[in-house]
């Protein structure tokens, strides 16, 4: 009996230290520390008497916004330094009028519409960001497509002085003084109607940039939370592995299979519009893909932690629509989950079963995106019946080819949709191109063993089979469209709206889809 006990307790011993020595990472976080402050957007009627001035100009004889004292200053500035006010070019003055520095920035000739507002107002916070002192930007009286143009700006110097700091130790503090939007109206709209989409985004752009260490499944449905917090209207669900597991999910529990952190599927759900049929957005979250069993190279796999970007642009479109009291409903879906090579990761050949019944041959394990959209797409069908169905995904190298970075890739089978999606696409000023779903693509995706598969071996149109692959498991009638993202989810470097990194694509995308719903 002593042996019994003496070995029960060596193994209880050895059982617990095994658990203290094998924490889901290193058991440390890497960072307790929030992004710096960025400086606080204010309104007023007249431009202050000192600090900074930004100035915007349509052309180089354009002196319609320069105050008056300072007309003959920026006239001799623009001769000297040959300065066409080309857009989003600059000139800066430093002295001039009483002004620490008076920036001049270019603008399109004409009525700008709500993209290039917000590209002079981002650039306007881009080219002030070393200075101390208070910046005013000048967008009183400019002539726009939309109302309120003041506050587009606002909400472009907002997107546009974006960081993310918090795993640097040792920052000094940025300037937090001031952005100061100089106009006689746009204060009520910017908080009504856009600080929101600004919150959507940067929201976005936090959870893309975040290392894979510090980002999971449920830590990802964590932030999310913490950011709807208190926005009326709002009903938040999660499904975890063995509600998945009742409704037949085999397509997403096959890319998480390998992975210590269980996905998640986490559904927000906003009501603005009584019993009116929702539009669904659905997203790829995969919080790091290496590939599965299919490694991917080593060669830029660190940027795989973003690989969750189409969930974080389903969930920063539905926060802007939700803190703004959009007169919609709406579903975004965010299917989550990590491809890792464990001991029971799915492999090349397996044959797994979707919540709508058919089956799938995997193929590789590195096409998981089009997996979890697959049975997230079920989900949202069967349970919402939804007047639209919207992926985004960051699915294919293949539409960065075809692309660039330019474009994302738009597919549709429902024309009315696409050309909703398009317009949204326009006024947002993130770009869609529209890419065929070619009858070819049904034999390419033959499976021998299993009703489709889930690639091919075969070269030719990745992005086209992919959208393929989603459409054939999204069970028509429902009108269903789909986004590759993958060449623009980040930039190499800095544009107006959009600090060098993760863009936070698709957020403003889906405002303006959004409202193309709306009662």
């Amino acid at each position: 009996m002593r042996v019994l006990l003496l070995a029960a307790t060596i193994f209880a011993t050895g059982s617990a230290l095994a658990n203290e020595r094998a924490p889901i990472g290193t058991g440390v976080s890497a960072s307790d520390r929030p992004n710096t402050a960025e400086r606080p957007i204010r309104f007023a009627a007249t431009a202050p008497s000192g600090g900074v001035l930004v100035i915007p100009m349509a052309g180089a004889g354009d002196l319609s916004h320069v105050p008056a004292p300072l007309r003959d200053d920026v006239t001799r500035a623009v001769a000297t330094a040959g300065f066409k006010a080309a857009s989003d070019k600059t000139l800066s003055l430093y002295g001039a009028g009483g002004y620490d520095r008076v920036v001049l920035i270019g603008v399109p000739q004409g009525q700008l519409d709500s993209a290039a507002l917000a590209d002079f107002g981002g650039r306007a916070a881009q080219e002030t960001r070393t200075n101390a002192l208070p910046v005013a930007i000048v967008a009183g009286g400019l002539a726009a497509t939309v109302s309120e143009p003041a506050a587009h700006v606002a909400m472009g110097a907002t997107l546009g002085q974006y960081r993310f700091d918090q795993l640097k130790s040792g920052v000094t503090a940025p300037a937090i003084q001031p952005i100061t939007i100089v106009a006689r109206a746009g204060e009520a709209a910017y908080g009504r109607e856009l600080a929101g989409v600004a919150q959507g985004a940067r929201m976005a752009r936090d959870l893309i940039t975040l290392p894979s260490n510090a980002k999971t499944p449920e830590s990802f449905v964590a932030a999310v939370r913490t950011q709807f917090a208190g926005v009326p209207n709002v009903r938040i669900t999660v499904l975890d592995e063995a509600q998945m597991r009742a409704l037949s999910m085999g397509s997403m529990l096959s890319v998480s299979a390998g992975s210590r952190h269980p996905a998640r599927m986490m559904i927000v759900e906003y009501t603005g519009a009584g019993n009116a049929a929702p539009l669904a957005l659905v997203g790829k979250g995969i919080t790091f893909d290496s590939g599965g069993i299919s490694l991917k190279p080593g060669a830029g796999m660190g940027d795989m932690k973003g690989d969750m970007a189409g969930a974080a642009a389903v969930m920063g479109g539905a926060l802007a629509a939700a803190r703004r009291g959009a007169k919609a409903n709406i579903v975004a879906i965010a299917a989550l989950a990590e491809n890792m090579p464990g001991g029971n990761a799915s492999r090349p050949g397996d044959v797994v079963r979707t919540m709508n019944g058919q089956t799938i041959e995997i193929i590789s394990t590195d096409a998981e995106g089009r997996m979890v959209l697959a049975d997230a797409n079920q989900y949202a069908i069967d349970r919402y019946k939804p007047a639209a169905l919207v992926n985004i995904a960051t699915l294919t190298g293949a539409v960065s080819t075809a692309l660039g970075d330019d474009y994302a890739g738009l597919f549709a089978r429902d024309e009315a949709l696409a050309g909703r999606v398009q317009t949204a696409a326009t006024r947002s000023g993130e770009a869609v191109w529209r890419l065929p779903l070619h009858p070819s693509y049904a034999k390419d995706m033959e499976s021998p063993v299993a009703d489709i598969a889930n690639g091919t071996t075969k070269s030719g149109p990745g992005a086209g089979r992919g959208a393929h692959f989603i459409g054939f498991l999204t069970p028509e009638p429902t009108p269903w469209a789909h986004i590759d993202m993958a060449g623009v989810d980040g930039t190499d470097e800095s544009l107006p709206t959009m600090p060098k990194g993760a863009r936070g694509f698709g957020v403003r995308l889906f405002d303006a889809l959004v409202r193309e719903y709306e009662k």
